[in-house]
């Protein structure tokens, strides 16, 4: 199935045209006070974070590591969110959080059209240093999802300003493609956009794989990048094809941008 994130937020009038980059959104919303600010701005998309909590692997909470504990646990943020016409990603951190966080996803949010994110990096990339969750044990479990649900599938990354940084390599691209290949359910390649510039001829090729595909661009916050360096893929690719998660005053930027 092709990704429905466009056609819910247009059917909202919350969005004019079949444009990823007027998707906006709110990061690390992992506490009360950040869950409320989200659900009252302007933001499509919440972002957040799942781990167990330390001394019980079967309550999930929303944080990031190192944090180990937190505020709001999955459920309380799952029934928080289902009030409203939020989309939301969730970002899982370790594979034990997985299963019960699933479980809780599809007893809480019922509406299967509300966008719905399940994000984890799956395989090593550039410069990555943590250890990505083990692939198939996570895609075993979320493929159990409805096959609207977005597989937000990416590689660990690292980046150095005043170093030279590789981008996405050709191995990188064909093992994430077979991985992809024979999944139901659309998917979108988080991808970091300082890394861009150096990573075309591999990023294109893995989006003309298939039109279940597409590419989510973030940013660390120190990352160092260009809007020319953005530029070809907005050139490239229908409009509909590529998110960017990155600062607002840039994706504005882009999505006043016409090149189709």
């Amino acid at each position: 199935m092709c990704d429905q994130t466009l056609e819910y937020f247009l059917s909202l009038g919350q969005m004019k045209k079949r444009d990823a980059a007027a998707v906006s959104w709110s990061h690390a919303v992992n506490s009360r006070s950040r869950l409320a600010e989200a659900l009252s701005g302007p933001t499509h998309m919440i972002e957040a974070d799942i781990i167990v909590r330390g001394h019980d692997a079967k309550v999930p909470i929303m944080a990031h590591p190192p944090d180990t504990d937190s505020d709001i646990t999955l459920r309380e943020w799952l029934d928080g969110v289902k009030e409203h016409s939020k989309g939301i990603k969730l970002d899982f951190k370790s594979l034990e959080a997985v299963s019960p966080s699933l479980s809780l996803l599809e007893e809480v949010l019922t509406d299967t059209n509300r966008p719905v994110w399940v994000n984890a990096d799956i395989l090593p990339g550039p410069k990555g240093q943590a250890n990505p969750l083990q692939p198939q044990a996570f895609l075993s479990a979320v493929t159990a999802l409805h096959t609207k649900t977005v597989l937000s599938l990416g590689w660990t990354t690292g980046w150095t300003a005043g170093t030279e940084n590789p981008g996405y390599s050709w191995d990188m691209v064909h093992e994430m493609e077979e991985m992809c290949r024979t999944l139901k359910h659309p998917v979108t390649f988080p991808v970091r956009a300082a890394l861009l510039a150096q990573s075309f001829s591999q990023l294109s090729w893995l989006l003309q794989q298939s039109d279940r595909y597409s590419l989510t661009l973030w940013t660390g916050q120190n990352d160092e990048f260009t809007l020319q360096d953005l530029l070809p893929y907005r050139k490239t690719f229908d409009i509909s094809r590529i998110y960017y998660d990155l600062p607002g005053t840039l994706r504005t930027e882009l999505s006043a941008m016409q090149f189709h």
